[in-house]
């Protein structure tokens, strides 16, 4: 019997089957410090990781150096030590070959005022090298995909604060792109624009876009980020996911009561020996907030002493504190 034996050749692909470590994450902060002159320190050596396909929460007070990371990342600025990876390169050595990957939404509004909207975002294609059909088609898209058809034939500059933001925000998208910085992209959107913008963001993450997002309102960074970091002073202070941090952090539960034919501060003073420990707050005329760490013990309290006093409850509920009283409570209490 003759056997006979086949040598096959396997090619591996480097940047898929063996990844090095730095390749592992988008983004890769380690030990990042920034000083302007000698005496002000804006980074405190932070150090935080961003997966691919991700949105990336960057969290924190004004002047905590929020501003600050995202110049170093976008490579505009550079850093006094540490280091910073994305797409597994470092930046001050391939700034350009990163910045060609990138794309950048700032708060501040900027547009070109002597075109047209439909103009201004073709214009912006072709600089970024797109050939002819393609832009159509990409412009078009945009169009439609923040709701600027009416306006695609007026000026940028007779256009609102609302409606330029939401002509600057389709501009980026114009390019493709496998990382998007936007800081603070929602001022100045109403909430049908803001919602349609954050959806926009989640169905291009879906394709594989990776997002670093700073926002100062708390229920957008709930509803579109997969990780959190808040930063305060220069350091971080927290990492996780929303509802990590929501189960890690141990915070004050919101206690509601409604109670019936009887004005909410004229027992303010019964609830004070009950909660003395607590916050309490007098919402409207029959209800009061009380915010405690223990919660069921006050809960058990107060109908007991309510109960003595014939004072009749409507409705009691427990809340969970918020991603924003979280947050505040995390940044006041590191001040």
């Amino acid at each position: 019997m003759k056997i006979t034996y086949y040598k096959l050749k396997i090619f591996i692909d480097s940047n898929i089957l063996i990844t090095p470590p730095e390749n592992r994450y988008c983004i890769n902060v380690s030990d990042l410090r920034k000083e302007y002159g000698q005496k002000k320190i804006a980074l405190d050596r932070i150090s935080f990781t961003v997966e691919y396909g991700k949105v990336f929460g960057f969290l924190g007070p004004n002047g905590a150096g929020k501003s600050t990371t995202i110049k170093i990342l976008t490579t505009l600025l550079n850093p006094t030590s540490g280091s910073v990876h994305i797409f597994g390169k470092e930046i001050t050595k391939h700034g350009l070959e990163i910045r060609k990957r990138i794309g950048v939404i700032s708060q501040h509004p900027s547009s070109e005022n002597n075109l047209k909207v439909e103009k201004a975002l073709d214009l912006y294609g072709l600089l970024w090298g797109i050939g002819k059909q393609k832009r159509k088609e990409k412009v078009k898209e945009l169009l439609d995909a923040f709701d600027l058809q009416e306006i695609r034939n007026t000026k940028n500059d007779e256009l609102s604060i609302g409606q330029k933001r939401r002509v600057q925000l389709a501009r980026e998208f114009i390019h493709d792109m496998k990382l998007l910085f936007l800081d603070e992209p929602t001022i100045g959107l109403d909430p049908s624009a803001r919602r349609m913008l954050l959806d926009y963001i989640k169905s291009q993450v879906k394709k594989g876009l990776t997002v670093f997002f700073t926002t100062h309102i708390m229920e957008e960074a709930e509803y579109l980020c997969d990780e959190i970091a808040i930063i305060n002073k220069g350091k971080i202070i927290a990492f996780d996911t929303p509802n990590g941090l929501k189960h890690k952090y141990n915070g004050k539960n919101i206690i509601d009561i409604k109670v019936k034919d009887i004005a909410a501060k004229t027992i303010l003073p019964v609830i004070n020996t009950i909660a003395f420990d607590d916050q309490v707050e007098v919402d409207s005329e029959n209800s009061f907030q009380i915010k405690s760490f223990n919660s069921q013990q006050v809960i058990t309290q107060i109908m007991e002493i309510f109960s003595k006093n014939k004072i009749n409850i409507e409705s009691i509920t427990i809340k969970s504190p918020s991603l924003e009283e979280i947050f505040l409570d995390m940044v006041n209490n590191k001040k």
